[in-house]
């Protein structure tokens, strides 16, 4: 005969059974939600611009052998530096108002370690220059001359930069413009690229000329580690283009990696950081600026001021030319 202390063991060990058993139901159901969740696009490799096609090509030749973000995202973004025809980054840009092709860069690996180079004259691959401070120094960020002694140091050549084509349009701006820097919402100013590789790992890179006719020693945010690019393994990685100082007034990149940490997707993070520039300013005339981003699971999105900000993509499956939705319709 079962005693009432009986009765209520049994009971006892009835109930967690029911609740064991639902448990690893839910559990097994959490666990296939996660699987389709965490399903990562790799190896991607994004890109400011539709100069980041090309450069896109070039970084893709590593990412599909297997190669890491870091030599894709230098080896891509090299293709722009080295163009004559490009105005806005290495060989080719515009000079600042006193005639000069300053160059500013940065890169980031997946274990945050970071290099970066600004102000720095006559060579014409900057992002290599800056590679070699993060790996062959304790430093981030050289700038000007001691950038330059630098780089010959690791065996980069002089190179003269001002291309005839971008003297010829210095020489034009220098007889009606008032001695200002060019400022439109349509610059194309920078190459920033970000990829993720086989074994999950994030790299950035972004390299400017920086702003067409710019006061002598003016950097912007593109070699500017959290401004112009930041990138975080356990996150994503963000980078900008556009007005520097807007970007650096609100630490951009990584807001933008800060914001995917806390839930935001890479098109809901980049919009959120353009938002928080546009309350930022009172005056928005011809202030265009555009992030990108790309998470650790390979999704990527962008974001920007003024319409006309688009990015290249390249996956196994694509490749093709993103544009971007944007916070105002008109500069005025």
């Amino acid at each position: 005969m079962k005693t009432r202390r009986d009765f209520i063991k049994l009971s006892a060990l009835g109930s967690a059974a029911v609740l064991t058993n639902s448990c690893l139901a839910s559990e097994k159901e959490n666990n296939k939600k996660k699987t389709s969740q965490n399903k990562i696009t790799k190896p991607i490799v994004i890109s400011t611009w539709n100069h980041g096609v090309e450069a896109n090509a070039s970084a893709w030749k590593i990412l599909n052998k297997g190669g890491t973000s870091l030599n894709a995202v230098e080896a891509g973004v090299r293709v722009t530096e080295s163009d004559p025809n490009n105005s806005s980054v290495g060989i080719g840009g515009l000079p600042d108002r006193d005639g000069f092709v300053t160059l500013d860069a940065c890169i980031m690996n997946h274990e945050n370690e970071c290099g970066a180079v600004a102000f720095l004259q006559d060579i014409e691959n900057p992002i290599s220059v800056a590679r070699k401070v993060m790996e062959d120094t304790k430093h981030v960020l050289l700038v000007g001359e001691g950038a330059k002694q630098f780089a010959i140091e690791k065996g980069f050549k002089e190179t003269n930069l001002l291309t005839e084509k971008s003297k010829v349009a210095w020489e034009k701006w220098k007889e009606q413009s008032k001695y200002q820097p060019v400022i439109n919402s349509e610059n194309h100013d920078t190459i920033g690229m970000l990829a993720l590789d086989e074994k999950g790992n994030l790299s950035g890179a972004c390299t400017t000329s920086g702003m067409a006719y710019k006061l002598h020693g003016r950097v912007g945010d593109s070699p500017i580690i959290g401004a112009g690019l930041f990138v975080d393994n356990e996150v994503g990685a963000a980078c900008a283009t556009g007005m520097g100082e807007a970007v650096i007034r609100i630490a951009g990149s990584a807001i933008v990696v800060e914001l995917m940490r806390n839930g935001l997707s890479p098109y809901e993070a980049c919009k959120e950081a353009v938002n928080r520039i546009v309350k930022k300013h009172k005056d928005l005339t011809n202030l265009q600026v555009g992030f990108l981003a790309l998470n650790n699971h390979g999704e990527h999105g962008g974001y920007s001021v003024y319409k006309g900000f688009n990015y290249a993509l390249q996956t196994n499956t694509q490749n093709e030319m993103i544009d971007t939705k944007f916070n105002k319709k008109s500069t005025r």
